[in-house]
């Protein structure tokens, strides 16, 4: 019996070596954004859908290829290239009457203009949208750029809505979520949340020279943002 079984366990074996030395097991990884909006993660392209998934050592894939360590001219380009979407933060500016250079100040916090970013909680694109929320936005590929851009102004305006034009507070419940945002209706005392206000608030200024005239509420909260961040 022992015999028989280590015998019929010969193919099987075979096979998984042979598998294994193809030159597509080496394929990078893809993540895949269903009809639903869901992501999934695979190293075969199933849709048109499908982008590559970029590690923290930047490392990517071609299509059908082996891994290719991006040239670090690519990498800087991708991530500091904020003029290619600024036709896509106009559109979504008027459409939703947002700052432009509010929105371009979110993505540069969010992503650092990689409309690839992937965050480790799951967090998508430019604005970097949450699966849920972008469903909710009806955003099909969150690696779009103007799809990405487009969800993220319309939720970006619904929280500025929701709290009365205040962008600090605005600001953190886009972090944080508008929830406790709205219960304790200040700034949460989350470290990540205070940094991300600063970032935004800071580079929204550089890209305007200057606070907008009915924002006051921005310098006031500053000195809060100051006195419990890190």
């Amino acid at each position: 019996m022992f015999h028989r079984k280590t015998v019929s366990f010969i193919p099987l074996l075979s096979a998984l070596l042979l598998f294994l030395l193809l030159p597509e097991a080496n394929a990078g990884m893809y993540v895949c954004i269903d009809s639903a909006g869901r992501a999934h993660y695979t190293n075969i392209i199933s849709s048109e859908n499908c982008r590559p998934l970029r590690n923290r050592t930047g490392i990517s894939t071609r299509p059908g290829g082996a891994p290719a360590r991006r040239s670090a001219t690519l990498r800087q380009r991708r991530k500091k290239d904020s003029s290619s979407y600024d036709h896509h933060i106009s559109r979504s500016s008027q459409r939703y009457n947002v700052d432009p250079y509010l929105i371009k100040a979110v993505i540069k916090t969010e992503s650092n203009f990689d409309c690839y970013a992937l965050s480790r909680r799951g967090a998508q694109g430019l604005m970097q949208l949450m699966p849920a929320t972008a469903r909710e936005l009806r955003v099909r590929d969150p690696f779009d750029p103007h799809q990405n851009i487009d969800g993220g102004t319309r939720y970006l305006r619904s929280m500025l809505e929701t709290f009365d034009g205040n962008v600090p507070l605005s600001l953190a419940a886009y972090n944080a979520g508008p929830t406790l945002v709205k219960k304790i209706n200040r700034i949460p005392r989350i470290p990540e949340t205070v940094r991300y206000v600063q970032k935004v608030l800071a580079a929204y200024k550089g890209y305007r020279g200057y606070f907008p005239r009915s924002s006051r509420k921005i310098a006031a909260t500053n000195t809060k943002l100051r006195k419990y961040g890190d």
